[in-house]
């Protein structure tokens, strides 16, 4: 098993909550401070970040500009390489490999979630999605138990820390925060403080809902790419000044500049 590399893995078994969107922007934040990154997308439905990164290579090569691209590859099972071989290859040659998974449930994405360092599940700041990780009493808005995903993960860590005895750091994403009515968003807040004390991760603030996330897919660039193509926005900034805030939130290894040559 491949330990070079710091795996990221993006996970929620619930569709909508700006998982792949989240993910691309975060390897694509890596490979622009100088990481090696490679990405790979295990939804081989929607192929959402493999579409992305073909986007953002195409429009490279329109305009002629050099965006920093992770190198990127979409999971196929038809072709044969086991899904802990691929993420081996791809580790051998990283300092981080992103890792986004379907919104249903996987046997692939149990098996990323395994080998994950870092375990982002994003949510939408609603008991709709918190109801993924932990049930809520209708009458005090406290924690009933953690949910089945919540012992999904849990299964998840013990194996991990039985396999190479590290742990697994599971950081919950708080996306779409800024729509969120006052006094929801507080029950909201307090059940996960309530659940994050019981079950064990980390509660970070995410991406908000802005029209400038879909906007960017058809070109496949992210926020910190809007100068580059001509595109600088003054209403962009604080959306920027979040994605590095979530980056930062993430509190990922420090890598040596000297290994900082990204393909």
């Amino acid at each position: 098993m491949a330990a070079a590399a710091h795996l990221i893995v993006f996970a929620n078994e619930k569709g909508g909550s700006g998982k792949s969107t989240t993910a691309v922007h975060v390897a694509v934040a890596l490979a622009a401070a100088g990481r090696r990154v490679a990405a790979l997308d295990l939804d081989t439905r929607q192929r959402t970040l493999g579409r992305y990164m073909e986007n953002r290579e195409a429009t490279s090569r329109r305009q002629l500009i050099e965006l920093p691209t992770p190198r990127a590859e979409t999971f196929d099972p038809a072709r044969g390489e086991p899904i802990n071989e691929q993420i081996d290859r791809l580790a051998a040659d990283a300092d981080v490999v992103v890792i986004d998974t379907p919104g249903r449930d996987d046997q692939h994405a149990l098996a990323a979630i395994a080998r994950a360092d870092t375990l982002v599940t994003p949510i939408n700041d609603s008991f709709i999605d918190l109801d993924l990780i932990g049930q809520v009493d209708p009458e005090t808005y406290k924690i009933r138990r953690p949910s089945f995903y919540a012992e999904v993960v849990w299964d998840a860590r013990k194996a991990r820390a039985k396999t190479d005895g590290k742990t697994v750091d599971w950081v919950l994403l708080r996306n779409r925060l800024q729509h969120v009515e006052a006094r929801n968003m507080r029950r909201v807040a307090n059940a996960l403080d309530e659940l994050a004390r019981r079950v064990g991760f980390r509660v970070i603030p995410g991406l908000s809902e802005r029209v400038i996330y879909r906007e960017l897919f058809p070109k496949g660039v992210t926020l910190l790419d809007l100068s580059t193509i001509g595109e600088p926005g003054i209403a962009h900034i604080a959306a920027r000044q979040e994605l590095r805030e979530m980056v930062s939130g993430l509190a990922l290894p420090d890598w040596p500049v000297q290994r900082a040559a990204n393909g």
